[in-house]
């Protein structure tokens, strides 16, 4: 039996509109590069909103540093130890006119290394510094040689990686970069748009699609 003309259109639209989410999903970038971390006030991580040359931590702060190789803040890598001032600054006697900022700093994992690059091992280190020295004052005290890019971005800590900054290992995107700490959400989970799926507008789209196709349908079967 031949299907009247309003049914054959809305298969053919429907058709053409499920094909929009498969055709137009692609697979995010991941880039290579040292994020930055503060203490939640206990024995986790809270991925931070500034810059280490922004913040000025108080006395007795944590601060935490990971290389690793994520799509953006939102599943980037925390450093493997916990952020312990009591255990990391336990050999760094108070001073008066100074303040310590205990400082853990992870290069990752063989898997987030650069090709012929080994990481070091994950270290933590107490800096002494000025009441107003900011982390990466605090950092440079511990970690020498720092690497920074022409946007002030953190490239390497103590000489790792020996080059690049923040480079792309993959996907489609040539353009973007990993989030800037500065402006980055501080949810450390896996949540955000990252996921593969079709977006809710697309589905939106195909849900009018099929509504007016189906009331082309049944006006053209009252018309018989």
């Amino acid at each position: 039996m031949r299907r009247p003309l309003g049914t054959a259109a809305l298969l053919l639209l429907v058709g053409a509109v499920l094909a929009v989410p498969g055709a137009g999903s692609a697979q995010a970038a991941a880039y290579r590069y040292w994020s930055f971390w503060e203490s939640d006030g206990g024995k986790g991580w809270t991925y931070a909103t500034q810059g280490p040359s922004v913040v000025r931590p108080d006395d007795g702060a944590v601060q935490g540093f990971r290389f690793s190789v994520s799509e953006d803040s939102q599943d980037s890598a925390q450093p493997r130890r916990a952020p312990d001032f009591g255990t990391i600054c336990a050999d760094t006697p108070a001073k008066d006119g100074l303040k310590r900022i205990a400082l853990v700093i992870d290069p990752g994992t063989a898997a987030d290394a650069p090709d012929g690059e080994k990481p070091p091992p994950l270290r933590a280190a107490c800096a002494q510094v000025a009441p107003d020295a900011s982390t990466a004052d605090a950092l440079a005290a511990v970690a020498k040689p720092l690497r920074y890019d022409s946007s002030a971005m953190l490239c390497a800590i103590t000489g790792y990686p020996r080059s690049g900054c923040g480079g792309q290992t993959g996907g489609d995107s040539p353009t973007a970069g990993p989030d800037d700490p500065a402006t980055a959400s501080t949810d450390g989970g896996g949540g955000g748009g990252g996921g593969g799926g079709p977006s809710a507008g697309v589905l939106t789209g195909v849900g009018a699609v099929l509504v007016l196709g189906a009331a082309a349908v049944l006006r053209a079967r009252r018309r018989r």
